[in-house]
């Protein structure tokens, strides 16, 4: 397993990974797709700060980072994405990826990363519980889909 700077090349395989969340969860309150164009435009924008990890040439899933809101107040604050494929869940994996997404964040000049996760998503909160974050905020039903109203907790961890 490896974990490497994504390249525009790597926007299919992403792509496939977010969308069948987007398509087949509530972990992400969007229901539009990505596209390879936005992906690796996304890829270009974040440069060291959009990884992915691999085993035998397979993508398995993919962390990144960026501007957690506008204006130049916020500028030392991230909000990060991290999803994996189902088979390299529960195996370390995204310990891993977030460890070294963290290191890149925090030598960018980034103070704090935030989590921004459905509140149907059980696992990511444990998961970033684990991880160090804390939960600084719940947003009731903030967001939709698919006839579900679906609350945004907010999860904070300073590097």
């Amino acid at each position: 397993m490896i974990i490497r700077d994504a390249t525009p090349n790597d926007a299919m395989a992403i792509c496939k990974i977010w969308n069948a969340v987007i398509a087949e969860t509530l972990i992400t309150f969007t229901s539009a797709p990505k596209t390879p164009v936005e992906v690796a435009r996304m890829i270009a924008d974040r440069s060291s700060l959009f990884l992915i990890v691999e085993a035998e040439q397979a993508v398995l899933g993919f962390a990144t980072c960026g501007a957690f809101r506008a204006g130049p107040g916020y500028r030392y604050t991230l909000e990060h994405t991290i999803l994996l494929r189902d088979t390299a869940q529960n195996q370390g994996v995204g310990r891993r990826l977030m460890s070294v997404l963290e290191s890149r964040a925090q030598a960018s000049g980034a103070r704090c990363l935030v989590a921004g996760i459905s509140g149907s998503n059980d696992i990511a909160i444990a998961f970033h519980a684990a991880l160090g974050f804390a939960k600084v905020g719940q947003l009731p039903g903030v967001g939709y889909k698919n006839g579900h109203w679906l609350d945004l907790v907010l999860m904070q961890k300073n590097l």
